[in-house]
This record gives structure tokens, C-alpha cells and sequence, in this order.
């Protein structure tokens, strides 16, 4: 069976990158009369929804701007044996949509860190900065305590939800630790990062955060490292679980990189501010906590369990504290997970009330290098934190993040970025299939963009991350994606290198950037906000990033909306039911091919058409 899925990926890609594509049926007008006569009878049909959403996720692609989000669905479409930008995502289909203005109250090209705030809290902040409004200055510890601000999780959860986050990021990273962080500096992920100061202020690390700050359901994702040493919420990212963006949930911090408290610095220290990965534990009760992270929760020199041989991987905390164990001695049915298989036993016991799943020691592997036996997928950790969640009759709070769609873009390979940007697609379409939107509000956005560009007239039907149609002005061959800077700045003899088919078909290639920079820049446009569910009319037009946070607690009467005199939903989702067999467990939801066959197929997308 498997030899002809490869035979048909083969013939197929092969026949079709070989020509440019123009379906029959658009030469006729009629084909676009009809179309158009379609969607405009489905737009006239549009009502809102207007009871109050018993159930709130956010869908965060780190670093998705419009030109990724238009590349993804190119790329989704040719991996399927089409064209590509005819073939809507799954979050094109979302009845609402707005624009969403990304600068931080102090810079107009913003970070995850600032951003995460805002739309996680309601309020902007400053760069670098987490879960603390602009009057607190990066860096200087001294500046939290009184500028903190409150995220909607933490409001989801004090009404009695349950609460998580998933990441493919560390789960200390700026994004998840705005649920449930406060923190003048996003990089103190553990006690080890915390400055001098920092600790003799009282500042405390973003995983002791995790940890303190909230009763957090459910944790899965990356950075477990930093962890050695009512309605239910839940964080799922495929960063480590400290970084900025799942961070914006849960902690409260002036410096973004604080993941654990060997990144505070002495004042830091001094001042009493916590790390990133402490916050992640005491801040919040959070149900469900799933990404990466592991060496920001465990005591220096503890070795990883996934790789016991490698020190650079192993707990880095000072502190000698273990945040997994003291998040583990808080609950009864807390279970705590590293690998793919546990998850997925973990997830259908139904003693498990409380799940923290971290999966590599920092970030999670980016998809295309991931190992499917090992590492669960965006699709399947998001699947994973439904099932426990949804138990809760009272509703939850569940913020899932793509967070290496930015990293892959940072480094210049595009191919990266993509791939991330599908899985994320294929994680709402799962969750789309688990939830009603009678009674789920579901917003899907972006906290910044990249400088990121798609050009170069290609030919419809052609490789997205190939050759250009034609050569530039120096006679040399280009690729359609290109970056406004980045490592992928080169000269050769003082000129610019020619691209052949060899190097563009590469998925590790990395594409040209115009000016020399040893990280690819964010960029400072809009960004779009997907909605559908309750009260998801109300994203429409250009707003402020922090709007997303109030529409969501609006949505669901919390503060500080506890007023809103809507009505409950007349039809809820059910909970997600457990798998009847084991296969059925290891695998969640149907696949039309082979997840390896589908990589084939995106690997032979990047042969160049007609060169």
C-alpha cells in the first residue's frame, strides 16, 4: 500500500512541476460568476451567533503574517495534488476576519513579548517585557510589582474553566508565559537567568511562574530543562512553554529571556523577580501545559531523560528546585509526560486531572525533523489538551501556539516556516472537528510578521519555495520567497551568488535576504484575526491588538465583562470522547496518507517548475 502512495506522489508531482498549471474550467467565465454567486449567497446567509461562548481558544501562529499565511496555502494546496492557491486553509474558511495593529507601546517593529500581552491581557506593553503594562521598563526588576496586568486566562479560570497551553515552543518562551507570567525580562526562563538584582528584588524566574502563578490544567511543550532544579485552561505550543508568546498566559515579567533563574540577572534577584519557568508553576492553576522546556523546570546538572549523554541539555535551575515535582505535589491526578506515547495514555485516563507534557529540552523540533514515534505533533498535543479540557462542564481556556513558524522564518529557511504554519492549519482543523462553534469561540491570529516576501511571477502551479519564472537583472535565477534581511545575505566575489535547482529544492536552503543580519528581522504590518463562534462577529475591521483579549472575554462574560447579559449556548460541545482502541489513541483522527508520504510530497514540491 505504501509503495503505491509513493508511486502516485511521484507520477503525480513529477508530471505537474514540470508545467505551469491553469485549470480548464477558469477559462470560462462562468466558473467565476458561479463561484462568486456562491460565496456571496453564503455571506448574505451569515448570521452571528449571540450567546455568550461557554469555550475560548486562541490559535497563535508565531510570526504568521499575511505573505506566510498566502505561501502556507500555496503550499497546502500543491502538497494535496493541486495547484495551491485555490485550496482555502482551514482558517480561511473562518466567517470573520479583521486586521489587527501589532506595534508595542515603545517600538514600532514589535516582539512576542510585548505583543503576547497584549493580546492575551487587553493592554500593550513594552519589548522584552511580559504580563506587565508599559509603565514597568525592561530589565528592571524594581519596575513589576504594581504594574502587572491580568490575562484572560487567568480571568477563564478564577470563573471556574478549566485552562491550557500547548506550544512547539520552550512553554516558558514569551507567548505562553504571557497567560500566566509577569516579567521585565522575557529570558529569564529559570532561575538561572535571573541578574544579581533581579534576585535580591524578589523577581522571580517565568517557570517558577508557571509553576506559582496559576492552577494550570493542562502544560505541553518544549523547555522541561527549566524545570529541574474551576473552568479548566490549557497552553499547547511547539516552543518551549517559558517562551513569550505562551508566557503572555500566565507570568508577569520586564525582561522576556528570564526562562529560568540562571538568566536573572543580581538585581534581578535582589529585587525578588521570579524566572519564567517558577511563574509557569506558581502563578496559575493551569490544567494542561504542553510544548518544550524540560531544563528550565529541574536543578542544574540533572540529566535529561530523552538524552542522558548530552550536559548542554541537561536542568539548568540554581536554585536546586524541581517545579515538576512541586506542580506534580499540587494536585492529586497531576501527571507529568516527556515522550509522544505517554501523552497519549495520559490523555485517556481518566484519572488524569491535571496533565504537563514537555517534549524536548528547549523548543520542540521543528515538523519536518520531527520524530513520529517520539514527539507528538501541534495536531496531536492540541487533540490531547481538547480531551482533558472539555471534561469541565463550566467550559475552558485553551491557547495553542505555532510558535516555530518565526523561527524558521529568523533563520531564513522558508521551507521551515511553511511546514509549521501546515501543521498549525492541520491542529485547527482537528480542533475544528472536536468543538461546536455554537458554543466555542475560536480566533486564530498572529502576534507579528516577518520581513517575508512571495514575487517574481511564478507560474501557476509551480513550487512556491522554487525558482522564480525568469532571471534578475544580473542574469542570475531567484527564488519566489525572499527576505528583506537575514543570515541568508551573501556575496560572492563581491556579487550576488546565482540560486540552481540543486540549492532551491534543498528544504534546509536558505533564501536570499538583502541585508546582513545574523537573525531575520519581524516586520511591523497588520496582521489578520480569524474568528468563528459566539460573539466572533465583533472581530471585524482595523483594531488594536490588545481588542483580541476583550472580544475573548466579552465572548464569555468574564472580567471584566461579568455583565454582559448574554444568553448560554443552546447546543454544547460534548467532551471529547476517548479512542476505542489503542491505534485509535496513538494515531487521533484519519489520515488519508501517511504522514512520511506527505513530507515526500512537500520534499518533491520544491523541485523548481520549468527550470
Amino acid at each position: 500500500m505504501q509503495g503505491a502512495w509513493v508511486l502516485l506522489l511521484l507520477l503525480g508531482l513529477g508530471l505537474r512541476l514540470s508545467l505551469g498549471v491553469i485549470p480548464v474550467e477558469e477559462e470560462d467565465p462562468a466558473f467565476w460568476n458561479r463561484q462568486a454567486a456562491q460565496a456571496l449567497d453564503a455571506a448574505k446567509k451569515l448570521q452571528p451567533i449571540q450567546t455568550a461562548a461557554k469555550n475560548l481558544i486562541i490559535f497563535l501562529g508565531d510570526g504568521m503574517g499575511v505573505s506566510t499565511v498566502t505561501a502556507t496555502r500555496i503550499l497546502k494546496g500543491q502538497m494535496s495534488g493541486k495547484p495551491g492557491p485555490e485550496t482555502p486553509l482551514v482558517m480561511d474558511q473562518f466567517p470573520y476576519l479583521a486586521l489587527s495593529k501589532t506595534y508595542n507601546v515603545d517600538k514600532h517593529v514589535p516582539d512576542s513579548a510585548g505583543t503576547a500581552t497584549a493580546y492575551l491581557c487587553g493592554v500593550k506593553g513594552n519589548m522584552k517585557t511580559i504580563g506587565v503594562s508599559a509603565a514597568a521598563r525592561y530589565n528592571q526588576c524594581n519596575t513589576t510589582r504594581g504594574n502587572e496586568v491580568t490575562s484572560v486566562m487567568n480571568r477563564a479560570k478564577k470563573a471556574g474553566k478549566s485552562v491550557g497551553i500547548v506550544t512547539t515552543t520552550r512553554v516558558q518562551h514569551a507567548s505562553p508565559a504571557g497567560t500566566y507570567a509577569h516579567t521585565v525580562n522575557r529570558n529569564w526562563y529559570s532561575d538561572a537567568d535571573l541578574s544579581a538584582d533581579a534576585k535580591t528584588q524578589g523577581c522571580q524566574d517565568i517557570a517558577t511562574q508557571l509553576i506559582n502563578n496559576m492552577d494550570i490544567d493542562v502544560i505541553l511543550g518544549g523547555g522541561r530543562k527549566y524545570m529541574w532544579g474551576w473552568k479548566s485552561v490549557g497552553i499547547v505550543t511547539t516552543t518551549r512553554v517559558q517562551h513569550a508568546s505562551p508566557a503572555g498566559t500566565y507570568a508577569h515579567t520586564v525582561n522576556r529571556n528570564w526562562y529560568s533563574d540562571a538568566d536573572l540577572s543580581a538585581d534581578a534577584k535582589t529585587q525578588g523577580c521570579q524566572d519564567i519557568a517558577t511563574q509557569l508553576i506558581n502563578n496559575m492553576d493551569i490544567d494542561v501545559i504542553l510544548g518544550g522546556g524540560r531544563k528550565y523546570m529541574f536543578p542544574e546538572g540533572t540529566p535529561d531523560p530523552e538524552y542522558p549523554q548530552d550536559d548542554s541539555r541537561n536542568g539548568v535551575r540554581k536554585d536546586k528546585r524541581n517545579l515538576v515535582q512541586e506542580w506534580q505535589a499540587k494536585h492529586q491526578g497531576a501527571q507529568y509526560v516527556w515522550n509522544r506515547t505517554a501523552l497519549m495514555q495520559a490523555s485517556n485516563d481518566s484519572s488524569v486531572t491535571h496533565l504537563m507534557g514537555l517534549f524536548e529540552p528547549a523548543d520542540m523540533k521543528y515538523e519536518v525533523q520531527r520524530d513520529f514515534t517520539k514527539d507528538p505533533s501541534l495536531a496531536e498535543m492540541t487533540e490531547a489538551a481538547l480531551r482533558l479540557l472539555s471534561r469541565n462542564p463550566r467550559g475552558f481556556y485553551l491557547f495553542v501556539e505555532g510558535g516555530r513558524i518565526d523561527h524558521g522564518h529568523h533563520e531564513n529557511v522558508a521551507y521551515r516556516a511553511l511546514t509549521e504554519a501546515i501543521e498549525f492549519d492541520n491542529a485547527i482543523d482537528k480542533t475544528s472537528q472536536l468543538t461546536s462553534e455554537n458554543d466555542t469561540l475560536t480566533l486564530v491570529t498572529a502576534d507579528h510578521s516577518h520581513v517575508f516576501t512571495y514575487g517574481g511571477y511564478p507560474l501557476r502551479g509551480s513550487s512556491v519555495v522554487g525558482l522564480a519564472d525568469g532571471k534578475a537583472s544580473d542574469g542570475k535565477s531567484y527564488t519566489s520567497v525572499l527576505y528583506g534581511n537575514g543570515p541568508g545575505y551573501q556575496l560572492s566575489g563581491g556579487a550576488r551568488p546565482d540560486v540552481d535547482k540543486s540549492e532551491s529544492r534543498d528544504p534546509t536552503y536558505r533564501q536570499q535576504a538583502a541585508v546582513p543580519l545574523s537573525s531575520e528581522t519581524h516586520g511591523g504590518e497588520d496582521v489578520a484575526v480569524f474568528a468563528r463562534g459566539p460573539q466572533a462577529h465583533l472581530v471585524h475591521g482595523v483594531q488594536e491588538q490588545s481588542f483580541v483579549a476583550h472580544v475573548m472575554a466579552f465572548a464569555a462574560c468574564i472580567e471584566p465583562y461579568t455583565d454582559c447579559s448574554l444568553p448560554t449556548p443552546a447546543s454544547p460541545t460534548a467532551a471529547v470522547q476517548t479512542p476505542a482502541s489503542p491505534t485509535a489513541a496513538a494515531h487521533p483522527g484519519p489520515a488519508v496518507c501517511p504522514p512520511s508520504l506527505a513530507l515526500l510530497g512537500g520534499a518533491l514540491l520544491l523541485l523548481p517548475a520549468l527550470h
